[in-house]
């Protein structure tokens, strides 16, 4: 009986197209709910530090002094528990994945803010 299990896999496969996708030529479309990689707009971060408390794996580092946030993405699982916790909202799950990487220095996305200094009283603005 196994070989009408086999015919009916085999003449299925024949009739419809491939169940790959052709790569090159047709380029993938996620869906709105595939969990990528966490983006953080470093702009409106505070460095409060929420997201690393929250974080189960510890794959966030927020240091407060000098305005630098990273993030270990081979350590990430993409819980999305520091989105969700996040104040400001600054943090967002985006739904394409994060390049390949070969080393693990490659993995950890830094971020840090720049301040941009204020003129003082001895400069002029013109």
């Amino acid at each position: 009986m196994k070989i009408f299990t086999m015919t009916k896999t085999v003449t299925r496969n024949l009739v419809t197209g491939p169940a790959t996708l052709m790569y090159p030529q047709r380029e993938r479309v996620f869906t709105a709910i595939t969990r990528g990689m966490i983006e953080n707009d470093i702009d409106r971060c505070i460095f409060c530090g929420m997201c690393a408390r929250r974080c189960p794996t510890y794959a966030i580092v927020v240091a407060k002094d000098n305005k630098a946030w990273q993030i270990d993405r081979l350590k990430c699982c993409i819980c999305n528990l520091c989105v969700e916790v996040c104040p400001v909202k600054c943090l967002s799950t985006e739904n394409h994945y994060a390049q390949s990487v070969t080393t693990r220095e490659m993995a950890i996305h830094k971020e840090s803010q720049t301040i941009s200094a204020a003129p003082g009283p001895d400069q002029t603005q013109t």
